[in-house]
C-alpha cells in the first residue's frame, strides 16, 4: 500500500512539474527534491510555499496576487481535513509542486495532494504520551523542514526525524536531547548548508538550552551552540565554550541555575541569513523566571532573552544583543525573527526583526548587532518604560523587580507575552509588519516559603509564588479582568517605531499573520473566524466563520494557476490550558482540528457542529476544612495549573477537573495522580513531588472549588460575552 501511495505522489509531482507557473523541465528536480539553498534564499515565484516562514528571511509574504483586495470576497471552501488529535494546531502548512505538508499535535506528520485534499501518507513518530507533562504549552508542532526531497520535523520527546517527501517513511531519527531531562521539540526545524538545525524547551522545568546542527544525510552531529554557561564550569567541547568564558561573568558564582541548568532554550525562532552567511537564535526565559532565585540578583545572565548571531558552518560566536537583561518574567525573545533591509533616514539597514513578548519592536542591525529601535506595540507596559539607545539597555521599572521589593507587581506584559509564537509577517510593498498583539496582565508574586522557591522534577519551576495566584472567587473581579484581556491585530512601521493601524479583538490568543503582493492580510481569530484585511489601510474585506479557534499561520500557493489559501484550525496553547475565567468567550469556543483550504469561487461546506450546551457541575459535598482546602489551592496551582487551568477551569483543551467522575473517591483519584493509571491518555504520574495524602488535597481543593462555582454559575456567566460566531459557516463579505 505504501508503495501504491509513493507511486501515485510521484506521479503527482511529476505532473505538478510541468505547469507553466513552476518554471520547471523535464531534467530539473521536481517536488520536494528542488528544494535547496538558492530555492529557499528567493521562495522562488509564489507557487510553492516551502518552508514554515516562506523562505530564508521568513516574512509570510507571498508575491502571489490572484487573490487580491479586489476579489478577495469571492473566497471559499475548497476542501478541508478533519485532523486526528483535538489539541492545540500550530503548524503553518508547507506546499510544493502540489503537495502539502502539515504537521500536528504529538508530532505527527501528514501530506495531502495541495489541490483535492486526498491523503497522500500519514507518519506518527509515536511519542509516549506521558511525555505531555513536560510540554510547556501542549504538545504541539510547528511544522516541517524540507530539503533535496527530505523532510525534517521535531518531536515532542526531543527526537529529529528524517522522512521521504514522497512515500513518508523515516529515513533516520536521531535523540538530539537527553531522555531523562525535560526537554520537549514543538519547534520547526532549519536546513541550511546541507544541516538540519534544531533547538528545544523546557526552561520551566530545569534544563540548559541549546542548538544542534546534524548533517541531513545521516543525522551525524555537526556542532552544538549551548545558550548558557555549563554550571559545573567545565568546557563542553563544543564552539560555544570561547563566548561563554565571558557569558559566565554574568551569572552569579551560586545560584538555583547551578541545579537547574540555567534555561535559555531556542525553542522557535533560528533564522538563517543567507545574503550575510549569518544564523540568528532567539533564546528564551531563564529557570527559574526569578533572578534573585536564579542569580541571586546578579548579572545579565547571558545568553538569556537574547538574539544571538552565529556563523552557521561551525557555530561560532559572531555577535548578540540581549533584550531583557537578568530576564525575570518569562520576556523570551524566542519570538518570530524577520529579515528585511530597510530605508531608515539616507542609509539602507540589513535589519533583524522582532516582536517579542515583553512588547518592544526591536530593530537590530544584523551586521553589527547594534540596535537601532526598540518601540512599544501593545498599549500596555509596566515593566519599563523604554529603551536607553546609547546603553541599549531597558528603563525598568523598579517595582518589577518583586524578588527585591518583596511586593506583587501587577506585570504587563504577562508570561504569555505582548506576542508569543503565532508568526508576524512583513510587506515589502506597504513597509509594515503585521503582529498578532494582545495585552494581558499577571501577578508576579515572591516566594513566600522555601517550596515556593525550590526545584521540583515536575512542573513549572519559577521560583516565584504560584499557590496564592489564581482568580478570586469574585464574579465582579472576574469580569475585569475578562475585560481588559484582549487581542489585536497590530501594523507596525519599523521605520517611524509607530503603529499605522489596527483591528482590535475581544480576547487575545490569535492567529498568526500572512502578507501577500495582493494588498492582503490574512490573519485567524481565537473566536473562530478566518479574516482578510487591506495591508495598506487595515480595512476588513471578508470573513469566514471556521468553527474553532484559528492559531497558527495560513499559507498560499499555485496549482494549476489557482491560487489556493490553506490554514488550520485548532486550539491549544498556553493560552486556554492557563486562562482559567480570563479565558471569558474563548472558552465556549469548539475544539475542531481541521486543516481548511480556500480558493476563489470554493464551494465546500462544513459539517454542522453537534449542539454545544453547559455541562452542569454537580460535584460531590465539600468535606475539607479551610486549611485542606488552602494547602490543597497551593499544590493546585504548583502543579496542575499548567495544564488543567487557573481556578480549576479547564479551556477545553484538557479535562475540567470539576467534572471529573472520580472526584469522590479518594482511591480512584490516586489511582490517576500518583499510580499514573491514565498515563497512556497524557496524564503521567506525579509519584515523584506528591504523595497520596497531598495529592487528596487538591482533591478537597477542587471539590472545593466547583462547589462554588455551581452555586455562582449564574453570576459567573454573566461576566462572559457571548460567543458570535455562527456554528455553521457563512460568509462575510465587506
Amino acid at each position: 500500500m505504501r508503495l501504491w501511495l509513493g507511486l501515485v505522489a510521484a506521479c503527482a509531482l511529476a505532473a505538478c512539474s510541468k505547469s507553466p507557473q513552476n518554471n520547471q523541465t523535464e531534467a530539473s528536480p521536481i517536488g520536494a527534491a528542488k528544494i535547496d539553498a538558492a530555492y529557499l534564499t528567493s521562495g522562488g515565484d509564489g507557487s510553492d510555499w516551502p518552508a514554515v516562514g516562506y523562505n530564508y528571511n521568513e516574512q509570510r509574504y507571498s508575491p502571489l496576487t490572484r487573490i487580491n483586495d479586489s476579489n478577495v470576497e469571492q473566497l471559499g471552501i475548497a476542501w478541508f481535513a478533519d485532523l486526528p488529535d483535538a489539541r492545540g494546531q500550530e503548524a503553518t502548512p508547507v506546499v510544493v509542486d502540489g503537495t502539502m505538508y502539515l504537521t500536528g499535535p504529538w508530532s505527527k506528520v501528514f501530506a495531502y495532494d495541495a489541490a483535492t485534499g486526498k491523503k497522500l501518507w500519514e507518519y506518527d513518530p509515536k511519542v509516549p504520551r506521558e511525555k505531555g507533562v513536560e510540554a510547556c504549552c501542549d504538545v504541539v508542532n510547528r511544522g516541517v523542514a524540507v530539503w533535496k526531497g527530505k523532510l525534517f520535523v521535531g518531536t515532542i520527546d526531543g527526537r529529529l526525524i528524517a522522512l521521504d517527501a514522497i512515500t513518508g517513511a523515516q529515513l533516520w531519527s536521531t535523540q538530539t536531547t537527553d531522555p531523562a531531562k525535560p526537554y520537549t521539540i514543538t519547534g520547526a526545524p532549519r536546513v541550511v548548508k546541507n544541516m538540519v538545525l534544531i533547538g528545544n524547551g523546557g526552561a520551566e522545568f530545569g534544563v540548559r538550552g541549546y542548538v544542534t546542527a546534524y548533517d541531513v544525510n545521516n543525522g551525524a552531529k555537526k556542532w552544538r551552540f549551548y545558550t548558557v554557561p555549563n554550571a559545573q564550569g567545565q568546557p563542553d567541547g563544543e564552539p560555544s565554550d570561547a563566548v561563554l568564558k565571558t557569558a559566565t561573568k554574568t551569572w552569579s558564582a551560586d545560584g538555583q541555575w547551578k541545579q537547574s541548568g540555567g534555561g535559555g532554550t531556542v525553542w522557535d525562532a533560528i533564522v538563517y541569513d543567507a545574503e550575510l552567511d549569518q544564523l540568528y537564535l532567539g533564546v528564551g526565559n531563564g529557570n527559574p523566571w526569578n533572578h534573585g532565585v536564579r542569580s541571586q540578583g546578579i548579572g545579565d545572565n547571558l545568553f538569556l532573552s537574547s538574539i544571538v548571531a552565529l556563523k552557521p558552518e561551525t557555530g561560532e560566536y559572531l555577535w548578540h544583543y540581549q533584550e531583557t537583561p537578568g530576564e525575570s518574567w518569562d520576556y523570551t525573545a524566542t519570538q518570530p525573527i524577520i529579515l528585511a533591509d530597510l530605508k531608515i533616514g539616507d542609509r539602507v539597514v540589513k535589519a533583524l526583526m522582532q516582536a517579542p513578548k515583553n512588547g518592544f519592536f526591536f530593530v537590530i542591525d544584523r551586521v553589527s548587532g547594534k540596535l537601532i529601535g526598540a518601540n512599544p506595540f501593545v498599549k500596555n507596559i509596566n515593566w519599563a518604560t523604554g529603551y536607553d539607545m546609547a546603553t541599549g539597555r531597558p528603563k525598568e521599572n523598579p517595582a518589577a523587580r518583586f524578588y527585591q521589593t518583596g511586593k506583587p507587581f501587577l506585570a504587563s506584559p504577562a508570561p504569555i507575552g505582548a506576542h508569543s509564537w503565532q508568526p508576524m509577517s512583513y510587506s515589502p510593498k506597504t513597509g509594515l509588519v503585521y503582529i498578532p498583539a494582545q495585552d494581558i496582565g499577571f501577578a508576579y508574586l515572591p516566594p513566600l516559603t522555601p517550596e515556593d522557591a525550590a526545584p521540583y522534577p515536575i512542573g513549572f519551576n519559577t521560583g516565584a509564588n504560584m499557590s496564592e495566584g489564581g482568580m478570586p472567587r469574585d464574579a465582579a473581579f472576574i469580569k475585569g479582568a475578562i475585560a481588559a484581556t484582549k487581542g489585536a491585530l497590530v501594523a507596525f512601521d519599523p521605520v517611524t517605531g509607530k503603529e499605522k493601524w489596527r483591528a482590535d479583538y475581544t480576547t487575545p490568543w490569535n492567529g498568526g499573520t500572512m502578507a501577500t503582493a495582493g494588498n492582503l492580510v490574512f490573519q485567524g481569530t481565537a473566536l473562530g473566524e478566518f479574516r482578510a484585511y487591506a495591508a495598506d489601510t487595515g480595512k476588513q474585506l471578508w470573513s469566514l466563520p471556521v468553527q474553532s479557534g484559528v492559531m497558527a499561520g495560513a499559507s498560499t500557493f499555485l496549482v494549476k494557476g489557482e491560487q489556493y489559501v490553506a490554514f488550520t484550525t485548532g486550539r491549544g496553547g498556553a493560552w486556554p490550558l492557563t486562562a482559567g475565567y480570563a479565558g471569558g468567550a474563548y472558552n465556549r469556543v469548539p475544539n475542531v482540528s481541521r486543516l481548511i483550504v480556500l480558493k476563489l469561487g470554493g464551494k465546500g461546506v462544513l459539517p454542522a457542529l453537534p449542539a454545544q450546551g453547559e455541562r452542569t457541575l454537580t460535584p460531590p459535598p465539600s468535606t475539607g476544612n479551610p486549611a485542606q482546602i488552602a494547602q490543597g489551592k497551593a499544590l493546585y496551582g504548583r502543579f496542575c495549573q499548567v495544564c488543567h487551568g487557573d481556578s480549576v477551569v479547564s479551556g477545553g483543551v484538557t479535562p475540567d477537573l470539576r467534572h471529573s467522575g472520580v472526584l469522590a473517591d479518594t482511591e480512584t483519584w490516586k489511582g490517576v495522580v500518583i499510580d499514573g493509571m491514565l498515563k497512556d491518555n497524557g496524564m503521567a504520574s506525579f509519584a515523584k513531588v506528591l504523595d497520596a495524602p497531598r495529592a487528596d488535597l487538591i482533591r478537597l481543593y477542587v471539590i472545593d472549588q466547583a462547589n462554588w462555582a455551581a452555586k455562582n454559575t449564574a453570576a459567573i456567566e454573566a461576566t462572559r460575552p457571548a460567543l458570535a460566531a455562527p456554528a455553521t459557516p457563512q460568509i462575510t463579505r465587506r
